[in-house]
């Protein structure tokens, strides 16, 4: 007799109603459905809504303030912060700065608020995790320099940045030094000769490691945005891979392409 195959179980949201209510009260945010300075809906309607208490509603909305995408206090309406989602377009970073301009990025990232520093954190040669050093063609014990930073905008960590270098392109050069580079890293590879010609991104959806969720001083369980970025010369070398990280719920990329 032939078995009969067992049934998939059906799928079911196994989150705490409070965070199901958030999750939802969260994608009215990001889409623009509840804009910045709106009231969000009464504890009165949000309980009808989602047939829940008014302790568990209380939950949810600590969940968004904690978020920093909302704001409230007891008693009073909780209403939608400005800024609740920062639209960052990458290929901005890739330009090569202006003489005695600031680095792009900065540039860019001042538009969502009214201050935008890069805090360099550290410089080191090290053996990159497996991704970057298939990214850059390195052997399994081949070494780059890593550069880490930290993007701040408004005195609130915005993206914890590690680009690496292969070891014979970055020995001898500032890429090595513990100090900013002016102008940015697209305009000194220019100036000792790997001009970036081509990157390539991927993007993904993770759960952050413990040193991003301290960085990025995130509130919760949220996934962080995470773009792997490597920068090819013309003649197809890659001479940077760059991991940046960002908290998953105030980010969102922006690509531009024409089809041809």
């Amino acid at each position: 007799m032939t078995a009969v195959p067992k049934a998939e179980p059906e799928a079911h949201d196994r989150r705490s109603l409070h965070e199901r209510i958030a999750a939802d009260l969260r994608d009215d945010i990001m889409s623009g459905e509840l804009p910045p300075g709106a009231n969000l809906p009464s504890t009165a309607q949000l309980r009808a809504r989602f047939e829940a208490s008014n302790a568990t509603v209380q939950k949810a909305l600590q969940l968004l303030k904690d978020e920093r995408l909302v704001l409230g206090r007891a008693g009073a309406a909780v209403t939608v912060r400005e800024h609740r989602q920062r639209t960052i377009r990458p290929a901005v970073s890739l330009a090569p700065a202006a003489s005695g301009r600031p680095y792009p990025w900065l540039t860019e990232a001042a538009k969502h608020g009214t201050d935008a520093r890069i805090e360099l954190l550290d410089v080191t040669e090290t053996r990159p995790p497996a991704d970057i050093r298939a990214a850059l063609g390195l052997p399994e014990e081949g070494t780059a320099v890593l550069r880490s930073q930290l993007v701040v905008i408004d005195d609130e960590p915005a993206e914890l940045v590690h680009s690496y270098y292969p070891s014979d392109v970055a020995r001898g050069t500032p890429l090595m030094d513990h100090r900013r580079i002016k102008g940015g890293t697209p305009t000194l590879l220019r100036q000792l000769g790997h001009s970036p010609h081509h990157c390539v991104d991927q993007v993904s959806a993770r759960v952050p490691t413990q040193e991003q969720f301290e960085a990025l001083r995130l509130p919760g369980s949220l996934p962080v945005l995470r773009t792997l970025r490597v920068v090819h010369t013309a003649d197809g070398r890659p001479i940077e891979a760059t991991s940046m990280v960002k908290a998953g719920h105030l980010y969102e990329l922006q690509y531009e392409f024409t089809p041809e």
